[in-house]
């Protein structure tokens, strides 16, 4: 008997369409502005992104573009450049290395590497990319290839759902332009 009530009431509950605005807007109110507040966060993130990831072109294109050695007070300057580009008061980290390619091997080794800032980029050795093809595009036999890395950290405006700080990881490369190698005589 009271099962058949139950179900009764939960018929009429279901079928029932003289709700009022108000407590239609108590529930859906919430879930709107959490979308709104979930719809910029994304965006800010995607954005955060971006434009490290457009620094990182420019500055790979900037490298590829020298004619005569670069020295440690360079890639200082880049790193600082890099922080202006990026137009944020966050921790950023770039990596910039010479990576070049012997066929007969089938081996990467790395030419020089160097970091700037502060986290969890290290310099690049010739054990940690020897065979990463899975990374690191098809050369020529010799051709070298310059390559950026950054690291930084996103942290969320909202809380809406995410972690407190979120990893940004930047890879971009390129051959030298003008010259066939770039050097770094103290790096």
């Amino acid at each position: 008997m009271m099962i058949a009530r139950m179900k009764s009431f939960l018929a009429r509950f279901r079928n029932c369409a003289s709700g009022t605005v108000t407590v239609e807007t108590v529930v859906i109110i919430p879930i709107l502005f959490w979308a709104l507040s979930a719809t910029f966060e994304f965006f800010e993130m995607y954005r955060y992104k971006s434009v490290r990831e457009k620094a990182s072109y420019t500055i790979v294109d900037m490298i590829s573009r020298e004619q005569t050695s670069v020295s440690s007070a360079y890639i200082d300057n880049t790193k600082k450049l890099f922080d202006d580009f990026t137009n944020d008061f966050g921790e950023n980290q770039i990596r910039v290395s010479i990576i070049t390619y012997n066929s007969d091997d089938d081996e990467y080794a790395i030419v020089w590497s160097e970091v700037r800032g502060d986290g969890p980029l290290a310099e690049l050795t010739t054990d940690s990319v020897k065979t990463r093809h899975d990374i690191l595009p098809i050369m020529g036999n010799g051709e070298h290839l310059i390559q950026i890395e950054s690291f930084s950290e996103y942290e969320p405006n909202l809380s809406v759902g995410f972690s407190d700080m979120i990893p940004m990881e930047t890879r971009v490369f390129t051959s030298p332009r003008f010259a066939e190698q770039v050097k770094c005589p103290d790096c």
